[in-house]
């Protein structure tokens, strides 16, 4: 993702040195279901990231990744295919965890039932408040799992790129992670981490975050999480490079 780039804005990302591909949704649900569960932690930029694995996993793309069970005849007019991400009222009613996809809609799950459990806890600025974190224990447990735990994490512009505070979010996160889960903080553990940074400004980026937010910002940050990442044992996706030269809605 990191070298490679698009031939003209909203041509098709051409990366550099490797073959990027679709997975099968029959492939999806073997990666998702070698986990007990696969937990995104952060902010709208991750929920868009469940919501697409959704789709996926619902072999819908114009539904895929909200809670289509409920939705009016309106509704479903107004949500469908990409605008399930970009209208505010479609996106705030994606799927927050698969468990409620087998409890509501079981027929549209392509993995076999019970074979994969993926989830989101919005943890959005630092510091984080207590409702949060109690949520996120929940959802970990303090048990050890018959199956690894898998995490990807996602933070920056709601702290407004700031690095240090995004650093105390993710040691808060990966400190009640161990404190839940005693068993992760012993040597050889195998505790799979993924940290995505912010995608780039496009055009539409209001003019007034161009400066803290803006391209040159976004570059910095992700070069430094990257770095801090990797000292915490945290592998680092970066997506700025591949999203330069594409429509974004609103900018991010």
């Amino acid at each position: 993702m990191s070298s490679g780039g698009r031939i003209g804005a909203d041509a098709p990302y051409m990366p550099r040195g490797c073959d990027m591909r679709w997975f099968s949704t029959e492939e999806v649900c073997e990666i998702l279901g070698r986990f007990e569960k696969v937990i995104f932690v952060g902010d709208s930029m991750m929920r868009h990231v469940i919501g697409s694995i959704n789709v996926l996993v619902r072999k819908d793309l114009g539904y895929g990744a909200v809670t289509d069970w409920n939705f009016s005849p309106e509704e479903r007019r107004d949500c469908f295919c990409n605008m399930q991400f970009d209208v505010k009222a479609c996106s705030i009613q994606g799927i927050f965890k698969t468990a409620d996809v087998v409890k509501n809609d079981p027929s549209s799950v392509a993995c076999e039932l019970d074979s994969i459990d993926v989830a989101i806890e919005q943890m959005i600025r630092f510091p984080m408040e207590s409702e949060e974190v109690d949520r996120f224990k929940t959802l970990i447990g303090n048990t050890k799992p018959t199956k690894p735990y898998a995490f990807i994490y996602g933070h920056g512009l709601w702290n407004d790129l700031d690095l240090q505070a995004t650093l105390d979010w993710l040691d808060q996160i990966l400190d009640v992670t161990v404190y839940q889960l005693p068993h992760l903080s012993k040597p050889g553990a195998f505790w799979p981490r993924l940290f995505l940074t912010p995608n780039a400004a496009g055009k539409e980026k209001p003019d007034e975050w161009l400066v803290s937010q803006g391209n040159k910002a976004l570059m910095l940050f992700e070069e430094s999480v990257k770095v801090e990442a990797n000292r915490r044992g945290v592998e680092h996706l970066g997506t700025w490079n591949m999203s330069i030269q594409s429509n974004k809605y609103d900018g991010v």
